[in-house]
């Protein structure tokens, strides 16, 4: 467990979105967080269709009627309890998911 936090928890909106950037296996990641109530899912910030950060804007996302995560470059929508593609042009890919927890109001990197 890492003790550098993400993002304060308050800084997302319940329901929204929040961009990031975090070391993974040494590499620097963008990473989407959805935040849900007091908890967070996080997800690298990369389409699995072509590759493309998911944003329209740096942290800027798009979010269905349904509740999805929408590709701002080809519309793929992703369910955010599992990052299943469940519409667009990679349907049944999935976004890498990222292990996060929420501790005294921060958002960290789960192990």
């Amino acid at each position: 467990m890492t003790d550098q936090p993400l993002i304060a928890l308050e800084t997302v909106a319940d329901g929204g979105f929040a961009e990031t950037e975090v070391l993974i296996e040494g590499d620097a990641e963008s990473l989407v967080i959805h935040r849900d109530g007091d908890s967070v899912r996080g997800f690298l910030n990369i389409c699995p269709h072509a590759g493309r950060r998911l944003d329209w804007a740096p942290g800027q996302f798009l979010k269905s009627r349904e509740g999805h995560l929408v590709c701002a470059a080809h519309g793929a929508s992703f369910a955010l309890d599992s990052g299943e593609c469940v519409a667009g042009p990679c349907k049944g890919d999935r976004l890498r998911a990222v292990p996060l927890q929420v501790r005294d109001g921060q958002v960290f990197l789960a192990e």
